[in-house]
Formats: structure tokens, C-alpha cells, sequence
């Protein structure tokens, strides 16, 4: 059974799984769904159309679904905010629904959300992210895994972070960021790969090695980056660096350039 506090204010038809605590002052709203395990402190707000998996953590005071900060936003466009498991949002974090895309806005598994986070609507967050401390995502951004985001960060709509990058303090992305790679400045520049990240992931030497070629060819080699990825894609090539060339290949907003 839940355990909801007596000044907690949950709508009829909130669906409330087992085990989950709901703390004081809390408003959860119509249509709600919270999974098993969930725990719930105090005057968070979770807004209708919200979807959460087990095992997440919500602490004091954050938003989950508020309405996307969009001027064409009217109540029957808005689209769900889908969470997964085990995911932990500190302080002040507020998220959007969506309202642009069917899907909404989504966030994967085991993410930490720092105090004052934010995500605008149909951002898609991947799986075990560390967001800091009041860094922002406008609409659109994706997420991939394993990213490092630090405090104060901005990144601009629809750019993309690839697995693994991490994001310096007070960054202004404006352009994609690629997998395994570290942006900072303002504008953001790749000052380097996210060799600590990498060694931490257990990711070997020789890997590293193979990804630091592989940019060595996208931005030292004198080739455009056509050609580059060309050159790539006639040898074999680890997993790691094949992502790095779909990366680049999908890329719609362009690579942030290197200094």
C-alpha cells in the first residue's frame, strides 16, 4: 500500500503503485501513473499526462509535466512526460511535457538530476546521465547515455549529446555534441575526449586509441567531413567508433567544431 501524508492532494484517478511514499504538500494530478517503489518528498508538483516507472526519487519541490514553456502551447496539444525506473531528481528539477511530438517528452533509467535542473518539452533523455546543478535544456535536446553535464550549462534546441560527452560548467552548446567527447566555452568548442569518462567505463587503451584516431581523421586530417567519414568507413571499426560516424552522419544541426 502507499503512503500518502494526510496534506498530500492526489486526484481520484491517479494510478499510485505499492510501496510508494508521497510526502506533504504534494499535488499529483489527474491521470498520473507512479510505479512501485517510488518515493515522493515534499510540495512536489507531478502534473497530468505524467508516467512514472519504479524506484524513482522525487525530492522537494520539483516539477514533473509542467506545461512547455512554448507560446503555442494550448492544454489539448499537450503530449505525456514518460520517466523510467530508478531515476533521482534533486531539488527544484522541472521538467516539461511535450507538445510538438507524439511521444512527448522522455527520460530512460538511473539518471541523476541535479538541483534546479530543467528540460523543455520533447527533449528524449537516454539512461544513467549526470545533469548538474541549474543547467538547461531547451526543446528538442537529446540525450544519449552516460553524458556528463555540468553546472550552468545551456544547450540549444534540437542539439544532440552523444553517449559518453560531457559538457564543461557554464558551456553554451549550440551545435551537436559528439559521442565521447568533451565541449566547453561560448560558444562551446571540443576541447578534447572524455578520457576520464572512458577509462571509468572500463572502455581499453586500445579503443581509446581507435577513438582518438578516428577524430584525428574528422578534424586533422585536411579532409572535409564527407571524405573523413569515408576514410573511416573503409577499415573495420570498433563499436565505439561506428557510433562516432553515425553520429556525424545524422547529424542535422552540424558537430560542434573543434579549437
Amino acid at each position: 500500500m502507499p503512503d500518502i501524508h494526510p496534506t498530500a492532494i492526489v486526484a481520484p484517478d491517479a494510478v499510485v503503485g505499492d510501496s510508494v511514499s508521497i510526502g506533504p504538500y504534494t499535488i499529483v494530478g489527474p491521470g498520473v501513473h507512479i510505479g512501485a517503489g517510488c518515493r515522493i518528498e515534499s510540495g512536489v508538483r507531478i502534473f497530468p499526462g505524467t508516467r512514472l516507472g519504479p524506484g524513482n526519487i522525487i525530492c522537494h519541490g520539483a516539477m514533473l509535466g509542467t506545461e512547455p514553456q512554448d507560446l503555442s502551447f494550448t492544454p489539448e496539444r499537450g503530449r505525456p512526460l514518460i520517466i523510467g525506473a530508478n531515476n533521482h531528481f534533486k531539488e527544484g528539477v522541472n521538467i516539461s511535457r511535450g507538445v510538438k511530438t507524439e511521444e512527448g517528452t522522455r527520460l530512460g533509467d538511473g539518471n541523476y538530476l541535479m538541483g534546479n535542473f530543467h528540460a523543455g518539452h520533447d527533449c528524449v533523455i537516454g539512461n544513467n546521465n549526470i545533469l548538474g546543478h541549474g543547467s538547461v535544456l531547451a526543446g528538442h535536446v537529446t540525450v544519449g547515455n552516460n553524458v556528463f553535464i555540468s553546472g550552468l550549462a545551456a544547450v540549444h534546441q534540437f542539439c544532440r549529446i552523444g553517449d559518453r560527452a560531457m559538457i564543461a560548467g557554464c558551456a553554451k552548446i549550440v551545435k551537436d555534441i559528439p559521442p565521447f567527447a568533451t565541449g566547453d566555452g561560448n560558444p562551446a568548442r571540443l576541447v578534447g575526449l572524455n578520457n576520464v569518462g572512458m577509462r571509468r567505463a572500463g572502455i581499453e587503451a586500445e579503443t581509446r586509441r581507435e577513438i582518438k584516431q578516428a577524430y584525428h581523421v574528422l578534424f586533422h586530417s585536411g579532409l572535409n567531413t564527407g571524405q573523413a567519414l569515408e576514410r573511416l568507413a573503409m577499415a573495420p571499426q570498433p563499436a565505439e567508433v561506428q557510433t562516432i560516424i553515425a553520429f556525424f552522419e545524422t547529424s542535422k544541426r552540424g558537430v560542434t567544431d573543434h579549437r
